[in-house]
């Protein structure tokens, strides 16, 4: 092929290139920003009884009383040995930390590697009762002598990342955080999700039987993780000049009850309440929202005493209430065991449990005397999200979709 058939090379033309910079101009939007989140600088030590052996893990805010991880983090650290004589193996185990029944007594497990493991336990309190989830299991051999790797350090690092989801064996859900709560009434439950992290120094002559001799230390951690919503809370609804009504909004979402009147010459009271669509909210905000009462001057003036300010009923009392609720269940299914119905309220064994929790915003309004008062009760319940931070526009955290929504935790009912 002849060269001299080839065009020409031209140099591009840099000045045609817009310059940079680091904010926006007033005809240009920023659409995401990403930026890597801070990274703790600190230790989390734990050291055995004898101080020969510690566990150091990293990444730890300074003076935490316990680790803390996010969502698909690594549990990185060392292990750290003052004496490295005689010692066959080093392993570390994340795992299920010390679980208590009622009488206090603790349940352990036996920690033979560095191994993490989370457990869901619903412990029944009248009887003992106890059904229990694996979460999750990480397990890592550091150093063993028979692999002929020369002798043991005196600090050996690891990493073992958490997993994201875990499986009952028939569906796939999220890895619960670090959870515990007693559920009262006959029977009644203390269900705790906790997770740990613990290694293990394996000495020679020891005992097969106890492992006299091996030393082991463990911590426990929180498993916490962080989101956000995945859009910015909307601006404050508009009133309408004419009608007073609010202005409606594809960002906002109005859900409606009513107030049954008890007297034929009364009007019920129409109520709607107005919450941001989106139903996803930070647990360190306020959640706004707006709430119109609608009906004849009559029945307003007949609720008034009832209403959500101070009144000359009860002074102290409100009888209207909006608020945010968070409901914790325990389903029970009842088994056959060798053809006998275990009834969970008198048996030691629970055939099978799930346990979940669901948060949702109650509008109320309950009078203290219901067979005087001009109105039924009403109740509305209205499913929500909460996350752990606000929204932010520089894509820090996990944002929540619209189709994460769990199903109301009561029917939505009106009165």
């Amino acid at each position: 092929m002849s060269t001299t058939s080839l065009p020409s090379y031209v140099p591009p033309a840099f000045t045609r290139i817009p310059s940079y910079s680091a904010e926006p101009h007033e005809y240009e939007q920023r659409l995401a920003w990403s930026r890597p989140p801070r990274r703790p600088a600190g230790d989390f030590v734990k050291q055995s009884k004898g101080g020969n052996v510690s566990l150091r893990l990293f990444a730890q805010e300074d003076s935490v009383s316990l680790p803390v991880y996010g969502t698909g983090e690594a549990v990185e650290g060392a292990v750290d040995l003052a004496k490295t004589e005689g010692v066959n193996a080093v392993e570390v185990k994340v795992s299920q930390g010390v679980v208590q029944d009622r009488s206090g007594a603790e349940l352990n497990l036996p920690f033979l590697s560095i191994q993490i493991e989370g457990t869901l336990r619903l412990i029944e309190v009248a009887e003992g009762g106890t059904t229990t989830h694996k979460l999750c299991l990480s397990k890592l051999t550091l150093w063993n002598k028979d692999a002929g790797s020369g002798p043991c350090p005196s600090s050996l690092n690891f990493s073992l990342t958490l997993p994201t989801t875990f499986s009952d064996g028939r569906d796939t859900y999220p890895l619960p955080p670090t959870h515990e709560v007693h559920l009262s009434g006959v029977p009644g439950f203390d269900a705790k999700v906790e997770y740990g992290v613990s290694a293990t120094v394996v000495k020679g002559k020891t005992s097969t039987l106890l492992r006299l001799g091996n030393s082991t230390i463990s911590t426990p951690f929180v498993y916490h993780p962080r989101s956000r919503p995945a859009s910015p809370l909307p601006e404050p609804m508009r009133q309408s000049y004419d009608t007073f009504k609010f202005v409606e909004s594809p960002q906002w979402h109005c859900w409606e009850a009513t107030m049954r009147a008890k007297s034929a010459s009364a009007k019920d009271i129409h109520c709607q309440l107005y919450i941001p669509a989106t139903r996803v909210f930070s647990i360190t905000q306020p959640i706004p929202f707006h709430i119109m009462f609608s009906s004849s001057a009559f029945s307003l003036a007949a609720y008034l005493p009832y209403g959500p300010t101070a009144n000359i009923l009860s002074p102290s009392k409100h009888f209207t209430h909006i608020r945010v609720l968070r409901q914790s269940v325990v389903d029970v299914r009842n088994a056959m065991v060798l053809g006998t119905k275990t009834d969970i309220w008198r048996v030691d064994v629970i055939g099978e449990a799930d346990f979940r929790h669901s948060d949702f915003i109650e509008l109320s309004m309950v009078p203290p005397e219901p067979s005087k008062a001009p109105f039924r009760e009403m109740r509305l319940v209205i499913p929500i999200r909460l996350v752990t931070d606000p929204w932010s526009m520089d894509g820090l955290g996990l944002a929540v979709a619209d189709h994460d929504f769990s199903d109301p935790p009561t029917p939505i009912r009106q009165q």
